[in-house]
This record gives C-alpha cells, sequence and structure tokens, in this order.
C-alpha cells in the first residue's frame, strides 16, 4: 500500500513537471512563431503546416507505442468524441486565436487568455471530474488558488512596472511593430460571416474579442471533455493522434478555403524552421504531453498551468533577446505559481483523505509518459 502511493505521488510530480516543461516548451513557440509573423508568413498555412507535420509525428508514434494495449474498439461514440476534440482542442483553439489576434492586438489576446482556468474549471465541476466542496478547507483552497493564478496572469497584462533585469529595448512579443506583422499576415478563413456581423453593427475589435472568448472556450471544453473520455479510451497517445487527425483535416479544408495561389504556401528556410518546432514542439510533444497530464492530474490544475506561458516567454526573451524582465511580470509569476501550489496542495490533501477513508483501494494505475516501444 505505501510503495503504492509512493508510485502515485511520483507519478503527480512527473506530471507537474511535466506540464511546466510545455509552457516553457509553449514560450519558445510563441517567439519562434513572432519571428516567422515578422518574415511574413500567412498564418493560416502556418497552422495547417503545423498540424500536418504534428499528425505524421504522432500517427505512427501512437500506432506502435500503443498497439499492445488492450483497448476498447472504436466505434462511432469514441470517433465523435475524438471529432469534437479535435474541433474544440485543434482547430476552434488555433484558428480561433488567430482571428482574434488579427482583429485586436496582442494586449487584448493576453488579456483575455486567464478566463481559460476559470472556464476550465466551471466545466470539470459541472461534469463531476472536478471535486469542489467549498465547505471544506480543500475546496476553499481551490477557488482561492484559481482566482490568486488568473490574478497573477491578468496583473501581468495590465502592470508592466519598471524593468528589473535588462534595458527597456525593442520588444518583439508587444508593440506596434508586432500590430503591423498580424495585420499583414492576416487572413480572414471566414469573410462572407465576418461582412454579416459587420453589417449588424458589430466593429472588428468586438468580433475579435468574441473569438478570443470563443478560444479559451474551445480549449476549457477540450480539456474537461478529455477526462472522462481518458476512462473509456486510456490511451492517451492514440486518443491525441486521432484528435489532431479530425483537427488538422477541418484546417486544411480553412486553409484551402481562405488562400488562393500558391505563393502563400512557399515557405523560407526560416519559415521552415519555425513550423517543424511549431509542428514537433508545440503540437505533437506538447498536446502529447498535456493529455497525459490531464490523465493523471484532471483538467482544472493542467488549465492553472497555462498562465505559466507568458511569464516563460519573457523570461526566455530575456535570455535569448535580450529584453527587459519588468516588476509586473515577476509579481504576477509569482501570483499563478503560487495559486497553482494552493491547488496542487488541496489536490493532494483530497487524494490522501480518499485513500485514508476509502479501505486499501489500490491507487490508479497510470501509464508513463514515454516508454520504450520495443519488446
Amino acid at each position: 500500500m505505501a510503495g503504492g502511493v509512493v508510485m502515485e505521488r511520483e507519478t503527480i510530480w512527473k506530471a507537474h513537471s511535466t506540464l511546466a516543461v510545455v509552457q516553457i516548451l509553449y514560450g519558445g513557440y510563441h517567439i519562434i512563431s513572432s519571428v516567422a509573423l515578422k518574415a511574413g508568413i500567412n498564418q493560416i498555412v502556418f497552422c495547417v503546416c503545423r498540424d500536418l507535420i504534428s499528425l505524421s509525428l504522432l500517427a505512427p508514434i501512437a500506432y506502435f507505442r500503443d498497439k499492445r494495449i488492450l483497448l476498447p474498439p472504436i466505434n462511432s461514440s469514441l470517433l465523435i468524441s475524438f471529432f469534437f476534440l479535435g474541433l474544440t482542442g485543434v482547430f476552434g483553439n488555433q484558428l480561433l486565436f488567430l482571428m482574434g489576434l488579427g482583429y485586436t492586438n496582442p494586449t487584448s489576446a493576453a488579456a483575455v487568455q486567464p478566463a481559460t482556468p476559470v472556464f476550465t474549471f466551471v466545466f470539470a465541476a459541472f461534469m463531476g471530474t472536478e471535486k469542489v466542496n467549498l465547505l471544506k478547507t480543500e475546496g476553499q483552497l481551490k477557488a482561492g488558488g484559481t482566482l490568486v493564478c488568473v490574478s497573477g496572469a491578468i496583473l501581468m497584462v495590465l502592470f508592466k512596472g519598471p524593468a528589473i533585469f535588462g534595458n527597456n529595448v525593442s520588444e518583439l512579443l508587444h508593440g506596434e511593430a508586432t500590430n503591423e506583422i498580424i495585420a499583414r499576415a492576416h487572413q480572414e478563413p471566414a469573410g462572407w460571416f465576418i461582412s454579416d456581423l459587420l453589417d449588424i453593427g458589430l466593429t472588428k475589435f468586438h468580433i475579435g474579442m468574441f473569438c478570443l472568448i470563443g478560444n479559451c472556450f474551445c480549449v476549457a471544453a477540450y480539456l474537461s471533455l478529455q477526462a472522462p473520455l481518458l476512462l473509456k479510451y486510456p490511451a492517451s497517445l492514440s486518443m491525441t493522434a486521432y484528435s489532431q487527425f479530425f483537427g488538422t483535416m477541418l484546417m486544411v479544408i480553412a486553409g484551402i478555403s481562405a488562400t488562393d495561389g500558391n505563393t502563400v504556401w512557399t515557405l523560407t528556410q526560416s519559415e521552415l524552421l519555425a513550423v517543424l518546432y511549431a509542428g514537433i514542439v508545440a503540437s505533437a510533444v506538447n498536446y502529447g504531453a498535456t493529455t497525459w497530464s490531464n490523465k493523471i492530474l484532471g483538467p482544472a490544475l493542467v488549465a492553472l498551468c497555462m498562465p505559466l506561458q507568458p511569464f516563460a516567454s519573457a523570461l526566455l526573451s530575456k535570455i535569448f533577446l535580450g529584453n527587459a524582465i519588468y516588476l509586473g511580470s515577476i509579481i504576477g509569476g509569482s501570483l499563478i505559481i503560487a495559486g497553482l501550489y494552493m491547488v496542487t496542495w488541496a489536490s493532494y490533501r483530497e487524494r490522501q483523505e480518499a485513500i485514508g477513508t476509502i479501505n486499501h483501494v489500490n491507487p490508479v494505475v497510470v501509464e508513463p509518459l514515454l516508454t520504450n516501444i520495443y519488446p
């Protein structure tokens, strides 16, 4: 019993460490993708290429890794579930964010992103994958930690403060130059629909904000739908591959309909490197790792790690680009880490209480993040 508890505890901390690495890798993706946008790559083309590369890696790896696992047969119910995961987590997530960013600006986009943990927390509680009892200390810590984490993310957006490390030099991820880059690379994948919305009196900024809120909704739905499905279909990597397949097919259709001519599909060497990083790291590795972590920790904790992305971007920008780190980033990052610790500690207490309450229940058996695919 004690050995099983220790193994479960180690698995939980591996999942936390994995999520931290995922956010750092996403921070690198933000920097690299910004460089690609500066070079003039079309955003829809960027996503199509990224998803095709990711799918070409995930599909064979998932096949060889999971072919010896006893899994339920693929039926129409599972295929519909995989389709909705691809629709929300891949297609809707990426496309709505690009449209929202194109119609607003990076500051507005960053300001909306903290809504993702809140949406996820509400979805998970409604679906029963996250239990919250506000009459108990653990429930209060979960709710309070979520608020602290979201507050830290909002603070990083609204409060800049003085430069603590480095000088106030040109910023890659902010400012008018970035807005210009986004406007130049942006394509309207649903021009007729946008025109109809403009005709009824909405401005492009309002449409952009709706798209950004929809992006947060899609990410929250993806994580919340994924958690109970992993109980029915425990092969996290195969689930990621199926979701990526449907999302990629939808993105290819959008890419073909939104672009005209072959010139936008021609990539320079720097753009190709950015697409490779996005497809291999930001999609294949990060999506697979996030699904595995969702199986261990649940959607609420996974979503709470996402506000670490701007903090990781600021840190990597300082290391590789010489950009300054401001007081707001330091305070906001500290609040995010504090909120994560509160929710993690509350979840750990709930697990310990469950082990103590239920007589000798074996810990949940989870698959390792990486296994040898050869016998």
